[in-house]
């Protein structure tokens, strides 16, 4: 239900971005290599529940009926792969047996899953909650993420004072937000005239989320904890010497708390 939303800055004819984006895909990018980004902010401060999906003629009933089978993902490297993982790791089952099928988006996923070329698939509950509601799939788990979902990344080639002043006007925005007004009166409303979610769906949904006070800080423990899950889930190797949480954040805008 959250919104995953792209910020542009005109700089001597280049359009450079900041963007809000799920915490594992950006901490393991990060951990695996990239160099295209850098960690600036907080966004979102609770986990994301993802639901198990499965078709909903399929003969699985439960997470334990998925071991050894393939699981749908939207791309290498996605949070539905990322959690693919992390639920192999609650299960005990080897990241080396894990065995993927790439479909893309939503539309593809639940194809897959119904036409028998994948076991199941994940994603986050209430937005699939409307295939769900059609009788397309079946629930069958949820795994919720072991860390806050969404933190904020941007180029490193924009400048730490337009950053700032983003983040600063972000912060008053995502306040308001989560203000006990807003949630009473305005969210719901806007929430459902912009995405179409049922009523009911959305004051379920509002009750599971929370924002940060501050979108400029990031609590380091968030990055070191992160890794520990992802390392044990074989999303990422630790080089020599451990990861170091300063290499993810881009210490010129967020202060690490």
């Amino acid at each position: 239900m959250l919104q995953c939303k792209s910020y542009a800055k005109r700089s001597a004819g280049d359009t450079d971005y900041s963007y809000s984006a799920l915490t594992d895909p950006l901490i393991s990018g990060i951990a695996n290599g990239s160099t295209a980004y850098k960690l600036v902010g907080s966004y979102v401060s609770t986990p994301l529940n993802w639901a198990v999906i499965t078709g909903k003629d399929s003969k699985y009933n439960s997470i334990a009926d998925l071991k050894d089978t393939t699981i749908g993902i939207s791309r290498i490297g996605s949070g539905s792969q990322t959690m693919a993982y992390v639920m192999a790791f609650q299960q005990g089952w080897s990241s080396t047996d894990m065995k993927f099928r790439v479909n893309n988006d939503i539309r593809g996923l639940v194809d897959s899953v119904n036409d028998g070329s994948t076991s199941a698939f994940m994603w986050e509950w209430f937005t699939t909650k409307p295939w769900l509601d059609s009788g397309e799939v079946r629930f069958i788990g949820s795994v919720p993420t072991p860390w806050p979902s969404w933190l904020i990344a941007a180029q490193p080639s924009i400048s730490a004072d337009a950053l700032k002043e983003f983040l600063t006007s972000l912060s008053g925005y995502v306040r308001d937000f989560d203000s006990e007004d807003s949630r009473a009166t305005k969210n719901v409303p806007f929430i459902k005239e912009k995405f179409g979610y049922k009523e009911e769906d959305i004051q379920a949904w509002m009750k599971t989320v929370g924002y940060p006070e501050e979108c400029l800080a990031i609590d380091r423990k968030v990055i070191e904890d992160t890794l520990g899950v992802l390392g044990k889930a074989g999303v990422v190797q630790a080089p020599e010497g451990g990861f170091h949480v300063d290499h993810f954040v881009n210490t010129d805008v967020v202060k690490l708390v």
